[in-house]
């Protein structure tokens, strides 16, 4: 961008380095008269970024935003049952492709985190990665582990406690969800045990599901769902991008 060229990106990296490098990106755009785009850094082709800016843009202001922001924790919960172990629910997760060749990338709940700080940051809270500290899926002898085998190894360990932890909230009629909450200047990531009245209870496969809180939406919020991973609909966010740049 410093050289004038305008730059889309799927990237989630430089958008959650310091807030000073944050800056310099936005400010270095502004200066060379260049466009920064990253639509795809979060929900990949889901139109999450390009919404959100919209509602600024336009005069809105968001208080909160509650999201599920991992296709492949979304999909673990919701294939995970008492019929088969937590552990063999993420190595199944692995073996359809749903999960990183190592899957405490994502258990360690880093990916989400970066995810909700792009939207954190989006919507004017400065903040920097150690203020979103995801709950880990994971015990840190697991995150520890030389290899996945023995990782694995360590994850079957926990089995017991999220079998009973199932049990308890189907009689309950609860599932689980690993949900971000971005409100008041904080983010908040953790599993969550919601019940049929959240708009999360139904959600399904691997899909992802961000509802924006607002001005003009205080109590219905505006919500963006669908397939939030895979390289076609990630391919579909970056090309809308670049087609948005040129015509605008």
């Amino acid at each position: 961008m410093a050289s004038g060229v305008s730059l889309v990106t799927p990237n989630k990296i430089a958008n959650t380095e310091s807030m000073d490098y944050y800056s310099l990106l936005r400010n270095t755009a502004l200066e060379q008269r260049v466009e920064y785009r990253y639509e795809s850094t979060v929900g990949a082709g889901l139109p999450v970024i390009s919404t959100v800016q919209s509602m600024l843009e336009t005069g809105d202001k968001i208080r909160r935003i509650e999201a599920i922001l991992s296709g492949t924790l979304s999909y673990i919960f919701n294939t995970f049952s008492l019929a088969r172990s937590f552990s063999d629910t993420v190595l199944f997760a692995k073996e359809q492709g749903f999960t990183e060749p190592d899957p405490r990338e994502d258990l360690s709940g880093m990916d989400v985190a970066r995810k909700a700080l792009i939207l954190a940051r989006e919507i004017g809270y400065e903040l920097e990665m150690s203020d979103a500290d995801p709950e880990a899926l994971i015990s840190e002898a697991c995150i520890k582990a030389k290899s996945i085998n023995e990782a694995m190894n360590f994850l079957a360990k926990d089995d017991k406690k999220w079998y009973e932890r199932l049990e308890r909230l189907q009689k309950d009629g609860k599932v689980l969800r690993y949900i971000a909450n971005i409100s008041e200047g904080k983010i908040k990531i953790a599993v969550e045990e919601i019940d049929a009245g959240h708009p999360f209870y139904n959600l399904s496969g691997p899909d992802n599901i961000v509802a924006i809180y607002s001005e003009r939406y205080p109590i219905n919020p505006l919500v963006i769902k669908g397939a939030g991973a895979g390289a076609i609909v990630t391919a579909g966010g970056m090309m809308g991008d670049v087609l948005r740049m040129v015509h605008e």
